[in-house]
């Protein structure tokens, strides 16, 4: 291929380095005769200029890549001005290839390419050329520098860099719609000629696909192209350089085009009609059944939402989606009845969840189908009439009392006949039975209320012949109190200033036994025993009775305690009766009713408390005593140091437990300079000193204080003034002291209450009214009482 066309540009080359060599003849070597040019001056004159003188000026040589002939293939030819011709004239050449690939005839100048050279691994090559004197080796021209281009012909042939290639194109698109877009490249000179001209063309893929013979792009060349059809697709794309010509070189490359889907199918099932067939024993929720609609189409196109659009088969059943196979998985709602329905009909509709709307002609995109399910019939367990029973029973009833019945039944079509038993495992077996036959529950001894109020037991019914088929169900005994127990009233207490009938109190009877067995009680007092003189029962008929004093007034130091002993009865069956003492404790009482803290022992009746609990409470209160006891011999075995080591030097509050003695101590500090500031600095002593013994004239008790009327201010500037003494004392201990200064104030509004200063003769007054401020003044107000009514007498 390359030969012939070499041979074709013979006449082409051949004309080339005719011209070449004649241009380099005329141009290369310039006449050594200088040009003049005159300019002509204003005054007439000329004025010469002379042109400087030039050596050679070389262009650039060209030569054909890929020469294959036996000879060298002649570039061109140095000639300089110098050069006469006879051999005096020596030509040196120098660059890149020098030597090796242009060499040049040192006497001619002639330059020839020695291999053959390749455009796209070098377009071209610098080199220097130079005249010398062949005897001086003097330089007659200086070195010049020229460029030998390489020639480019038609030797590569176009390729695509990416290929082979893969695209997609959606199903049923338009005429001409773009796919993809190739591009080949070629190695040679696009700015020389056509060989870097490329123009694509398709040679398979016809007549669905085209290519744009410029750019590359290749269209769809039919519409409406079916994935369902065909999918894949195999397109094989040419480029050739020469703009196509004959005898241009080309190469191609494979496209891969795969078609996309869309929605443009809708769901099919593949028959209208299905059967199913489900046991009434299925469970609710679980999977009965599968159902499926086709989808031509892929992915999110394919997914289908199931649904039951009857309503007949949509309360009884329910349908999702698989995600992974597109089934629809039905499942039960509710449970399955053979005897009541035997078939079901469900309309199930399969229904795309992502439409195209380009696609919307071809009508709705869902299907339905039927299904009709039948139910099958299956052995089933007795069903009770009831889901629990709660049954009453009284407590001591005898041995084999009938409490109540239960019933179950067949369920299934055959009503065969049910047997009943307890379960073997439970407690309650102990205390009930059931028969066999008819289920009626009896008891097996007798029952106490207190001890279990209720007794759960655990039935099972059976078909007679078939153990597997068991049905438990619970029932609930409550057991009805017979009234075993006596009644029992609270504790009451009495003010002393009670006047007579008068209701102290009300009280209510607690019964232990249920409400169901009556509620109503009755209260009486002994009939057998005399009448009380003192409290009289008043039955209020709501199930509460009040207790009304008899006397008028009640004394503590004369009676504490009294008992009343009370006959209580309720309505039950049978009506029992229960005689409880009431005790009262009389008390002192305020005024309005309230009654005061009681001392003395704990209020007990005879039905109130039991032998054990009376024990409990006393080994309560000995373990108290136990603890008070250690707790204060441990307080006064304890010794802690008044310093606890040498070493510890901080400081320290000394407490000494001295009470003083009161108004006839003569040791303590005199309060007497409190109340006489002028004196107050005559009687200067250290605080941390005993003071003199201070000498008082006459007794104590006739002491008077001293008349000086004090003042608040005084008092103030001597505590100021004692605290900066204390402070600017440096013979004091190294702890701090504690002051006392006892001043009580100038008096009180209300005056003394005690009788030392009083004078000697007794009031009259009346101190009754001491009782008006509590409790704490009432035993001062009996010893005023007691100490008037002596005088008086």
């Amino acid at each position: 291929m390359r030969i012939s066309t070499t041979s074709c540009l013979c006449p082409f080359l051949v004309c080339l380095c005719f011209i070449q060599r004649c241009y380099g003849a005329s141009h290369h070597v310039p006449a050594k005769v200088p040009s003049k040019n005159q300019t002509k001056l204003a005054n007439g004159e000329t004025e010469v200029h002379h042109r400087p003188k030039r050596g050679w000026i070389w262009n650039q040589f060209f030569v054909l890549e890929e020469h294959m002939g036996p000879d060298a293939q002649y570039v061109g030819k140095l000639h300089s001005n110098s050069d006469k011709g006879d051999g005096s004239v020596r030509y040196i050449l120098s660059g890149e290839g020098a030597g090796t690939i242009f060499i040049i005839d040192e006497v001619t100048g002639d330059i020839h390419a020695t291999k053959s050279l390749d455009r796209e691994r070098k377009t071209h090559y610098v080199l220097h050329a130079q005249a010398l004197d062949r005897n001086t080796e003097e330089a007659l021209e200086p070195k010049s520098e020229f460029i030998i281009k390489v020639q480019d012909i038609n030797d590569n042939a176009p390729k695509f860099p990416d290929g082979p290639f893969v695209a997609t194109v959606p199903e049923m698109s338009e005429l001409g719609t773009s796919v993809l877009q190739v591009t080949a490249t070629d190695a040679d000179d696009p700015t020389y000629g056509n060989s870097a001209r490329i123009v694509y063309s398709i040679l398979q893929g016809q007549p669905y696909f085209s290519v744009d013979p410029k750019t590359g792009i290749i269209r769809t060349a039919l519409a409406n192209m079916d994935r369902e059809a065909r999918e894949h697709y195999t397109v094989v794309i040419q480029a050739k350089d020469m703009a196509g010509q004959v005898g241009g070189l080309s190469g191609s490359t494979t496209i891969n085009i795969t078609l996309t889907d869309v929605n443009d199918n809708p769901p099919k099932f593949p028959q209208k009609n299905y059967q199913l067939y489900v046991p009434e024993s299925a469970q609710v929720g679980k999977p009965v059944g599968k159902i499926k609609a086709n989808d031509e189409d892929l992915g999110i196109n394919a997914d289908i939402k199931y649904s039951i659009i009857n309503s007949e088969g949509a309360n009884m059943f329910s349908i999702s989606t698989d995600r992974d196979t597109r089934e629809g998985v039905i499942s039960l709602k509710k449970p399955l009845n053979y005897e009541r329905k035997k078939t079901y009909t469900l309309h199930i509709e399969g229904m795309n969840t992502h439409m195209d709307p380009r696609f919307s002609y071809i009508g709705s995109f869902k299907d339905t189908a039927t299904l009709k399910i039948s139910v099958g019939d299956v052995d089933e367990a007795p069903v009770f009439s009831m889901d629990y029973y709660i049954m009453d029973v009284y407590e001591n009833a005898p041995s084999g009392t009938e409490v109540g019945a239960v019933t179950a039944r067949d369920p299934d079509s055959r009503n065969s006949p049910v047997r009943y038993f307890m379960d073997s495992k439970e407690e309650g077996e102990r205390y009930f039975r059931i028969e066999e036959s008819s289920g009626v529950v009896r008891t097996t001894q007798p029952l106490d209320r207190e001890d279990i109020p209720w007794h759960n037991i655990t039935v099972m019914a059976s078909e007679v012949g078939r153990y597997p088929g068991l049905l438990s169900l619970s029932l609930m005994f409550t057991c009805g109190r017979a009234n075993a127990n006596s009644l029992s009233v609270p504790v009451l207490s009495v003010c002393e200033g009670t006047p007579g009938m008068h209701v102290i109190q009300t009280v209510t009877a607690v019964d232990k036994d249920d409400f169901a067995n009556g509620q109503r009680f009755y209260f009486a007092l002994p009939s057998q025993l005399p009448v009380n003189p003192n409290f009289t029962l008043k039955d209020n008929e709501d199930s509460s009775a009040s207790i009304i004093a008899r006397r008028r007034r009640f004394n503590h130091l004369t009676q504490e305690l009294y008992e009343l002993p009370i006959v209580v009865w309720d309505g039950g069956e049978p009506s029992l009766s229960g005689t409880s003492t009431l005790t009262l404790r009389v008390c002192p009482c305020q005024r309005h009713g309230r009654i005061r803290i009681c001392q003395g022992e704990a209020f007990l009746s005879s039905a109130g408390l039991s032998t054990g609990a009376l024990i409990a409470i006393l080994l309560c209160i000995v373990i108290l005593l136990a603890i008070v006891v250690l707790f204060v011999t441990l307080r006064r075995s304890k010794k802690e140091p008044l310093i606890i080591s040498e070493e510890d030097i901080r400081e320290n509050v000394v407490t000494y437990d001295d009470e003083g003695g009161g108004e006839e101590d003569t040791e303590a500090f005199d309060i007497i300079a409190l109340r006489n500031p002028a004196a107050a600095e005559e009687l200067k002593f250290r605080r941390d000193i005993r003071p003199e013994v201070r000498q008082h004239c006459g007794p104590a008790r006739n002491r008077q204080s001293p008349s000086v009327e004090l003042d608040e201010v005084d008092v103030h500037e001597f505590i100021k003034q004692r605290l900066v003494e204390a402070d600017m004392d440096t013979s004091v201990p190294p702890y701090d002291s504690l002051q006392t200064y006892a001043y009580e104030g100038q008096g009180s509004p209300t005056g003394s209450i005690s009788p030392l200063d009083s004078p000697g003769a007794h009031s009259e007054q009346d101190y009754s009214f001491l009782e008006d401020w509590g409790p704490e003044l009432q035993k001062l107000a009996e010893l005023y009482g007691e100490a008037e009514s002596d005088v008086t007498t």
